[in-house]
């Protein structure tokens, strides 16, 4: 079994896009958009200036919101190209 490289781990990754702007898109369904300014090895994410949307609908504007990394389906690196 290969290991993956260290720059590639998914973790990593996401460290690489902090205080970028990134979308989270949660199990439930919600889309959160904002600037990421934390997050931790459960991929628990701190977003600045947050918007939450529901089947592209805006629903709130947050100031900042934190996520639970277990209750995220996928994230969008670098959301500015959407």
């Amino acid at each position: 079994m290969s290991m993956m490289e260290p720059s590639k781990k998914p973790l990593n990754v996401l460290i690489k896009q902090l205080h970028g702007n990134i979308e989270v898109v949660l199990k439930s369904g919600y889309e959160y958009k904002g600037k990421m300014i934390k997050c931790d090895g459960h991929m628990n994410i701190l977003l600045e200036g947050a918007t939450e949307c529901k089947d592209d609908q805006l629903m709130t504007n947050y100031g900042n919101v934190l996520l639970r990394g277990n209750n995220i389906l996928y994230i969008i690196l670098d959301a500015n190209k959407h």
